[in-house]
């Protein structure tokens, strides 16, 4: 009977000590490794679409979120990769946009397309521009014509950066764009990206969910999160995107 409680102790010992181990890798890569994030506006359409849910890749430029980590190899920030960064104006905020000039380059904006150091860019990931034209979103950068919604103290900092219609990225921050340009809330209203915010790289698409909105009941009260989350439940499969899950980010 002592033999047989002693395995069971034993048993339980050993269920304890895997369920540990499992939770400690499983926090050591949320922390430091991946990170999952939900896309949660359009400014990035066609590449990524609200309801797309990400992993990205927090050692892709030398996990810089720990100290831990600093020694492993990296690469540096590259023009025309998206990224997931650290809101500057609220770094409770985690947002979504793609790198569209380093540190020392001189931008433009002529006409919608985009200059860098006296080159036109190809972008064949942007979206559609509509037929509405704004100056300052679409000739960037305008300091005459200024478009609601910037940040004062960017403007400020713009005056100083600019020169013969260039915009000068100073040594350590990124300027960023969503691929919709005509509704994207980047760094033409609030400026530069710092180094130190940015988490990671997206890596993959892991699921897509589309509008759930049309299929919901009209009253305002079933919009709540509980309905949404049990309407979700019951029809995962109706609402997931099969032909975006699993799918590599570019």
């Amino acid at each position: 009977m002592e033999a047989v409680e002693k395995h069971r102790v034993t048993d339980w010992v050993d269920s304890s000590e895997s369920l540990i181990a499992t939770v400690v890798i499983a926090v050591f890569i949320i922390t430091f490794v991946v990170q999952a994030f939900q896309i949660p506006s359009e400014s990035m359409e066609d590449t990524l679409l609200i309801g797309d849910y990400l992993l990205v890749d927090k050692l892709r430029y030398g996990g810089s979120s720990s100290s831990l980590l600093s020694f492993l190899p990296y690469r540096q920030v590259q023009r025309g990769e998206i990224v997931v960064f650290k809101y500057p104006v609220d770094p409770t905020q985690h947002f979504v946009k793609r790198v569209i000039a380093i540190p020392g380059d001189r931008l433009q904006l002529i006409n919608r397309r985009v200059y860098v150091n006296g080159m036109a860019r190809p972008e064949p990931y942007v979206r559609p521009a509509g037929m509405m034209r704004i100056p300052f979103r679409d000739d960037f950068p305008q300091l005459d014509s200024l478009d609601t919604g910037v940040q004062a103290d960017w403007v400020l900092q713009m005056k100083r950066l600019v020169e013969d219609g260039q915009l000068i990225v100073p040594a350590g921050d990124y300027f960023v764009m969503g691929d919709n340009r005509d509704d994207s809330l980047d760094s033409r209203y609030w400026g530069f990206v710092p180094r130190a915010n940015i988490v990671g790289r997206p890596l993959l698409i892991y699921w897509s969910v589309r509008d759930m909105s049309p299929d919901l009941p009209v009253p305002p009260t079933a919009r709540d999160k509980i309905f949404h989350f049990a309407y979700a439940v019951t029809h995962l499969y109706q609402i997931t995107r099969w032909d975006r899950t699993l799918r590599l980010v570019h």
